[in-house]
């Protein structure tokens, strides 16, 4: 791999820290979210960052895709839902759920830009054979 950029972020304390940029412009309080114990749901957690970053990352491959086709639509947007559980080796693990609204397209044509980015994205290239990702999308 050719590498283009590299950052870095330290976590103190885990799950129940905090977890700073190299630049400071995240800074942020972690906690467990209440469904896994934790008091609340008023911190970021490591599943909530995840989802925002892969969120953000899958949207870039997706305009990218739509900017090589050739293909007008509008404002695209991308949710990523992110879940934690037990997996059978005893461990835990991740699955996630993308869905892409992209308007002005057919489904059917939606379906292929979805597809296509989820080959050109770094997140979805990271995970790929190690986590469930499923990919939904509207046109709407």
């Amino acid at each position: 791999m050719k590498t283009l950029y590299t950052t870095q972020a330290t976590a103190t304390g885990g799950r129940n820290g905090e977890v700073k940029s190299e630049n400071g412009i995240v800074a942020l309080e972690v906690r467990y979210p209440k469904a896994l114990g934790g008091a609340n749901d008023d911190y970021a957690n490591p599943e909530m960052l995840f989802a925002a970053g892969y969120s953000a990352c899958f949207d870039s491959a997706l305009n990218l895709v739509i900017k090589k086709e050739n293909i007008q639509t509008g404002e695209t947007t991308v949710t990523a839902s992110v879940s934690i559980g037990q997996n059978d080796a005893g461990g835990f693990g991740l699955e996630a759920t993308l869905h892409a609204t992209i308007p002005g397209v057919t489904l059917a044509v939606a379906q292929e830009l979805i597809e296509k980015a989820h080959q050109v994205c770094p997140y979805s290239n990271a995970t790929r054979g190690n986590m469930l990702v499923t990919l939904t999308v509207s046109n709407d």
